[in-house]
């Protein structure tokens, strides 16, 4: 049975906003949300259009994507009580960001390859940074990303005022330094020097990723997989034997993580 929505409106993004007028005023959990509580809901629902995507499962990726349009449509209905600015505002100030962005397409300005419009995009970005009176060239790195994306978006935007190793030598060096440096500390056993170091060995590497065009946090989420996979068939091979991977040795399970990798 499918519902019948259309008692809401005559376009689906008018439904979509009427909707949430209804809830924001009908539902006591909507009602009492705020910037700072949906704003976790809003992260989650991103990951999960990622992972969608990762899977390639098109009929959760439809669904997820509703999920964080519905984020977005929360977050400008509080913002339309509060803060003067609604949807079709947001809407605006994109479209306008965009279409300024690309001269390219809507000016007819110049034929540029998509590594000229990449350089012209954050020269673009770079003239939005000044206009809002931005300080430093890092200021709107935002503070909510992910640590390992943050840290390469943070190496990009030095890079761009030449503030970046020349090759990869110098960067392969620094983190064999760092590494290092992580021994040290560990046998200082002081925990805030060792955070401290295992810190810089991180930022090396993700330097590394950025080097050889590497997503980092795309990078880590597939080694995650593969290391979730590989024990998931520990787990498997030892309940076929009956035995409990709490009372395996070390050796009988790196035993079966290597026939994991064989599969």
């Amino acid at each position: 049975m499918t519902t019948d929505i259309t008692f809401l409106g005559t376009t689906p993004i008018e439904r979509l906003k009427t909707l949430m007028d209804k809830l924001r005023v009908g539902c006591p959990w909507d009602a009492e949300q705020t910037f700072e509580t949906i704003a976790p809901y809003t992260i989650e629902e991103a990951y999960e259009v990622s992972e969608a995507i990762d899977r390639k499962d098109m009929v959760s990726l439809r669904e997820e994507l509703g999920d964080l349009l519905f984020q977005v449509i929360f977050q400008t209905k509080i913002s339309s009580e509060v803060a003067d600015f609604d949807f079709d505002d947001v809407c605006d100030d994109l479209t306008r960001k965009m279409v300024d962005r690309h001269p390219h397409v809507f000016e007819f300005t110049d034929d540029r390859t998509a590594q000229e419009q990449t350089v012209s995009w954050e020269d673009t970005k770079a003239a939005e940074r000044d206009a809002k009176g931005h300080s430093s060239i890092l200021d709107d790195v935002p503070l909510a990303l992910p640590e390992l994306m943050r840290a390469a978006k943070l190496q990009k935007r030095a890079a761009r005022v030449g503030f970046d190793w020349p090759n990869l030598d110098g960067v392969i060096d620094k983190i064999i330094e760092e590494s290092q440096e992580v021994a040290d500390a560990a046998m200082s056993k002081d925990h805030d020097a060792i955070e401290d170091e295992i810190g810089d060995l991180l930022f090396a590497v993700t330097n590394l990723a950025r080097k050889l065009d590497v997503d980092p946090e795309l990078a880590l989420r597939r080694t995650n997989s593969k290391f979730t996979m590989r024990f998931k068939f520990i787990e498997t091979e030892a309940k076929a034997h009956q035995k409990n991977v709490n009372d395996m040795s070390l050796d009988e399970m790196e035993t079966l993580w290597q026939a994991a990798k064989k599969v």
